[in-house]
């Protein structure tokens, strides 16, 4: 399952301050504390991988039980002091602050500073953050740092605000311009959905790279560690209207991975149209992502709706060198959640973009049951067809978009919307599926050519027509027979193309 303290914790999320890269006996009344330089390269984290992976599986330092056991609100009394927030004053492209370790975050996460090709640990002291006079006295050796966010001017020149953070096992988050964080992504899934229960691995050091003087983009390197797989891990960040980043990770399995996801997104999905009757709930939907879209080998592109299943469903797509996936939040009015707090329609979507060829394989979907907006239900990555064999290095790359709209999106017209719901006056279930306007639609929905097909029952009365509200088309079909489990595609043709994504579904009777 999912790690469901992200959601919980996405409040506390606050804090950090100034780099002079000072050794590491200096009292300052600000700035943070550092070991001793150390060369550094991206081979020093491939190094350090390459030799945990030799080695038994060793646990992270823990927390002390104190720092573990305090409440949420007690938690949130403290915070990073801004004064210290590293690279503060410097005219790169990021400043990062930090996160102390407790509650949710059990372990304690080495951090490094990087620069002119030197690295330097910096030192935790509880003296580079603040509390409230009601935070509990704790011994600062019970703990140490849980995680960071980086800092970078987004939205105004010469204000810098946060925009990525990494927290939690080797989750991490992003967003663009304009946007509100929303699902997160992670350095590897394990055993997702799996009998013998998911593995989490963990980031457990960082080293944090100063960005040259003007560059747009700031480099953060990261060691990972569980007891299946080790990881070496770079990521280019790049931060804009859509946040981008280059990531490229070398694992080292300790054991053979069989259940490995690449590239893995986490998100929330309770309801929208297609599942609206089971919730009584004022707001029209609630979601952070509404769909997963492909674009396959075969330069098909497909659009899944999520659900919130009544069990665990696990859908597999198979594919040759995929060009993309990922999970997208479509609906972007206000009014299609009616929450003025929550601002789904700010939340980012990501796509995943694989560099180089990623071989066979298959886009896993996860779907798990949840009645609450707190849990993230929704898990999607991909699985290559041939297990990762322990003792050997397996290196992959891939680019994430933290986007409103996917770079892949406006080839054909995209889906907008599903819903579904009984036949009042004949037997059978209606599905309808609305399209954003496309030239490739036409104007006369006469010349669209609908294809539906259903692995159970059967399907009647395809029709597409012009939708005014939305200036595209519509296409509504009914599915009879009463199956208990249908697995449903529809397509829309013309002139012997694809003009609209590939809506696939699967329909699970209650």
């Amino acid at each position: 399952m999912t790690d469901p303290s992200r959601r919980q914790c996405l409040a506390y999320l606050g804090g950090l301050a100034a780099l002079g890269l000072l050794p590491a006996h200096a009292e300052e009344v600000t700035g943070l504390s550092f070991g001793p330089p150390a060369t550094f390269s991206p081979e020093t984290v491939v190094t350090r991988a390459r030799a945990l992976a030799a080695a038994p599986h060793a646990p992270l330092p823990a927390v002390d039980e104190g720092w573990l056991n305090m409440n949420y609100d007690a938690f949130r009394g403290i915070w990073f002091d801004t004064r210290h927030t590293l690279y503060r004053g410097q005219p790169g492209a990021a400043q990062a602050e930090f996160f102390v370790a407790g509650l949710y975050y059990p372990h304690k996460i080495a951090m490094n500073a990087v620069e002119g090709g030197l690295s330097r640990s910096i030192l935790f002291e509880l003296r580079t953050f603040d509390m409230t006079d009601q935070f509990p006295k704790l011994a600062e050796s019970g703990t140490g740092f849980s995680g960071f966010r980086l800092l970078g001017e987004l939205e105004v020149e010469k204000r810098f605000q946060e925009y990525v953070v990494f927290q939690g096992a080797s989750y991490f988050r992003a967003i663009g311009r304009g946007q509100a964080y929303g699902l997160s992504s992670r350095g590897l899934a394990l055993n997702v959905a799996e009998p013998a229960g998911e593995e989490f691995p963990v980031f457990r050091e960082f080293w944090i790279e100063a960005a040259a003087p003007g560059a747009a983009t700031v480099v953060i390197h990261a060691l990972m560690d569980s007891p299946s797989v080790t990881g070496a891990y770079q990521f280019r960040i790049t931060r804009g209207e859509v946040t981008e980043m280059e990531v490229s990770a070398r694992l080292f399995p300790r054991v053979e991975l069989a259940a490995v996801g690449l590239a893995p997104g986490t998100s929330m999905f309770l309801f929208s149209d297609i599942n609206r009757s089971r919730f009584d709930d004022f707001r029209e939907a609630v979601h952070d992502s509404d769909g997963l879209m492909m674009l396959n080998g075969a330069g098909e592109m497909l659009w899944r709706p999520l659900n919130n299943p009544r069990e665990v469903e696990v859908s597999v797509f198979a594919d040759t060198n995929p060009h993309g996936f990922g999970l997208m939040q479509r609906a972007r009015n206000v009014g299609d959640y009616d929450d003025l707090a929550a601002h789904y329609e700010r939340r980012p979507s990501l796509w995943v973009e694989p560099v180089g060829d990623w071989g066979k394989g298959a886009v896993v979907l996860v779907e798990i049951p949840t009645d609450k907006e707190i849990n993230d239900n929704i898990v999607s990555f991909w699985r290559p067809a041939t297990p990762l064999a322990a003792g050997q290095e397996h290196a992959f790359s891939w680019r994430l978009y933290w986007c409103a709209t996917s770079p892949a999106e406006g080839l054909v017209a995209k889906v907008i919307s599903t819903s579904s719901g009984a036949r009042v006056f004949e037997d059978g279930r209606i599905f309808v599926i609305d399209y954003a306007p496309h030239p490739a639609l036409g104007d006369d929905p006469a010349q669209i050519e609908p294809r539906v097909t259903t692995s159970a029952g059967t399907i009647t009365s395809p029709i597409v027509q012009v939708n005014p509200a939305t200036g595209g088309m519509r296409l509504d079909f009914t599915l009879k027979g009463d199956p208990p489990r249908a697995e449903l595609r529809a397509e829309l043709w013309r002139n012997g193309k694809h003009v609209a994504e590939v809506w696939l579904n699967r329909w699970v009777r209650a």
